[in-house]
């Protein structure tokens, strides 16, 4: 996998102003697509999650979505708060961008061309795997901790302002496909 096509699914990396967090971003990225039976391209079609049947958002739809949101709810915050409530747009950003990273060994193709859950998602979902992906490629705690704390095992643990801002962003874009009120 050559970053050339990480960048070009995740153009957000460039909102990263620290070039070795945006790298490492970046290379975390490349390798779980390395060791992922899934190919970039299938991130484009692939449905975001598979707790909705007929899912019609892609993988990286919702994604992006994701990372656009909480970029601009940070912007405001820092906007509205200034320092009364610091917080740090690359740490969001990349933590936005790494949040479902783990998903990649969470998910495989199905015989029928779609997707399922993978034996080893069936044992660790994706902020676990995710976090040791961006353990692994030496991402600061502060984004590690958004990949750890993004989902609902985040319920259980104080979270950082960036946190709540990428988990807020994620199940506002999740939750209308499952609980909308459908008249």
């Amino acid at each position: 996998m050559e970053l050339d096509e990480v960048r070009r699914i995740w153009p957000e990396l460039e909102w990263i102003s620290d070039a070795d967090l945006r790298e490492r971003t970046a290379q975390c990225w490349r390798l779980a697509l390395e060791r992922s039976p899934l190919e970039a391209g299938d991130l484009e079609r692939i449905p975001f999650t598979l707790k909705v049947r007929e899912c019609p958002a892609s993988f990286l739809a919702h994604k992006r979505l994701v990372v656009h949101i909480a970029r601009h709810a940070a912007e405001k915050v820092r906007e509205f708060f200034g320092d009364g409530l610091p917080v740090d747009l690359d740490v969001v950003t990349a933590g936005a961008i790494l949040a479902d990273v783990g998903k990649l060994a969470e998910y495989e193709p199905a015989d029928d061309g779609g997707i399922r859950q993978s034996r080893r998602g069936a044992f660790l979902r994706h902020p676990f795997t995710g976090v040791a992906l961006a353990m692994e490629c030496g991402l600061p705690d502060a984004v590690t901790h958004i990949v750890a704390t993004h989902a609902k095992e985040g319920d259980l643990v104080a979270r950082t302002t960036e946190a709540w801002l990428v988990h807020h962003a994620d199940f506002m874009t999740f939750e209308p496909f499952v609980k909308r009120l459908q008249p």
